[in-house]
């Protein structure tokens, strides 16, 4: 397993430039050249879901599987609220912020912890930059697998028109499974996003995808094991 701290996040630096999702998707690229890997699977969440999608979309012949967790395709796919409430985000909410998770996890291990407010005033800009990825999202060809909460801060509706882009969810499977998308969906009970890119269930839920197993018997097979 490859664990990245990515721009401005755990051990790594926040550097000069702002934080780009295409860009941390081209240093994946060269990270994953200088450990001398030509294939892997990309997981990612949240932002690191953004960081692993822009991998596979820029550079498709590194990725055999990707999974993205708690991570949408475009900015409208968040509830309507809280795009006020992401467009505040900067510097300024540092001192208010001392006490919670993020910030406490941040302070244990950054080499700088006083650029915090640095990183929120970069992340805020990328928070508030508009973005679609529908037309990527079509382009991917290796096998895809989305996972959210049933809680999550992305619309259900937005999730639903994910798994489509991807070629899910457009007719019925068939009962020998003949017309099943190479692509999953997860939508895991009782999680928001907060909480889904630690939880068991999302592991439980992934490592299937990742060994390319279906998870389940056909109903023919079910039939002949029966027999």
């Amino acid at each position: 397993m490859i664990a990245v701290d990515l721009q401005g996040h755990g051990r790594t630096t926040l550097g000069d430039r702002p934080i780009r999702l295409a860009d941390i998707g081209d240093d994946m690229s060269v990270l994953l050249g200088r450990l001398g890997y030509g294939q892997v699977d990309a997981l990612g969440y949240s932002f690191g879901g953004g960081v692993a999608f822009r991998l596979a979309a820029q550079h498709p012949e590194l990725v055999r599987r990707l999974v993205l967790v708690s991570a949408g395709f475009s900015l409208d796919g968040f509830y309507p609220e809280m795009r006020p409430q992401q467009a505040q985000m900067n510097g300024a909410m540092a001192g208010m912020m001392k006490d919670t998770p993020m910030y406490q996890s941040y302070a244990a291990i950054a080499p700088h912890p006083e650029d915090f407010p640095r990183l929120l005033d970069r992340m805020g800009e990328l928070i508030r930059e508009p973005y679609d990825f529908s037309a990527d999202v079509k382009a991917l060809r290796m096998p895809v697998m989305i996972v959210f909460g049933d809680s999550d801060m992305y619309r259900p509706e937005h999730i639903v028109e994910f798994y489509k882009l991807l070629g899910g969810g457009l007719r019925d499977a068939g009962w020998m499974r003949e017309n099943m998308s190479q692509n999953r969906l997860a939508v895991l009970p009782g999680l928001t996003h907060y909480e889904t890119g630690a939880a068991p269930a999302m592991v439980r839920a992934v490592l299937p995808f990742l060994n390319g197993e279906s998870g389940a018997a056909s109903w023919s097979e079910q039939v002949e094991r029966t027999a």
